[in-house]
């Protein structure tokens, strides 16, 4: 069964293990988790927790939102997400959910944003080769050619031009939790995650564990 929480990205530092190994990990503050609602397949069609995170001012959430959120006696949520195939049983509105939910050890998939870059050319944004740089080159950085002259003239879809890069939501999948500190809510998770600094972070058990 699945079991996810909601953090924000704080940074990487480095962890020693009991072996002694030094290995790169990604911070994730996770405070504790508002189970706002219990969908079940006779209310809602399908089963589901809904999980807030992070508290906003109540001048910033508009009447549904309080009255939704009523509901767990908490108060109003920046983020709010669901969390399919979950054992209905261990959850109930208003209760709160902790990083103690993971322990080391733990294989897990994190979902992030990806850092915006901007407007891009061919060459950042998909890999592509320059053309020589030598004197009398009319192919530096220009994609080249991106369609054909006869047959279909035109350009087809899915063809790999200069646009806006990052801002894409990603998932990397397999990752292997190094620590859990219940005291600090934080979770260590090895490696790099997707996102930039207070990033909203989505942690939940690995689809494919490849552990297992």
């Amino acid at each position: 069964m699945t079991k996810g929480i909601l953090g924000k990205k704080v940074g990487m530092t480095q962890f020693f293990t009991e072996s002694g190994e030094l290995v790169p990990v990604t911070v994730i503050e996770a405070q504790p988790n508002v189970v706002l609602q219990v969908k079940t397949v006779e209310t809602d069609g399908y089963e589901a927790v809904q999980l807030g995170f992070d508290d906003k001012r109540e001048k910033l959430a508009n009447k549904p939102h309080k009255g939704h959120v009523a509901k767990a006696e908490t108060t109003p949520k920046r983020f709010i997400k669901e969390f399919k195939d979950v054992e209905l049983g261990e959850y109930e509105t208003g209760k709160e959910v902790t990083v103690e939910l993971f322990q080391a050890g733990d294989i897990v998939d994190v979902t992030g944003t990806s850092k915006g870059k901007g407007f891009q050319g061919n060459i950042k944004r998909h890999g592509q080769a320059r053309g020589p740089m030598s004197h009398g080159s009319h192919f530096h950085r220009a994609p080249g050619s991106i369609g054909q002259a006869s047959d279909a003239s035109r350009v087809w879809k899915g063809k790999e031009l200069p646009g806006r890069m990052g801002g894409e939501r990603i998932t990397i999948q397999n990752l292997e939790i190094v620590k859990v500190d219940a005291e600090r809510n934080v979770i260590l998770i090895k490696g790099n995650v997707p996102g930039a600094k207070k990033s909203l972070i989505e942690i939940k058990s690995a689809v494919k564990n490849s552990a297992e």
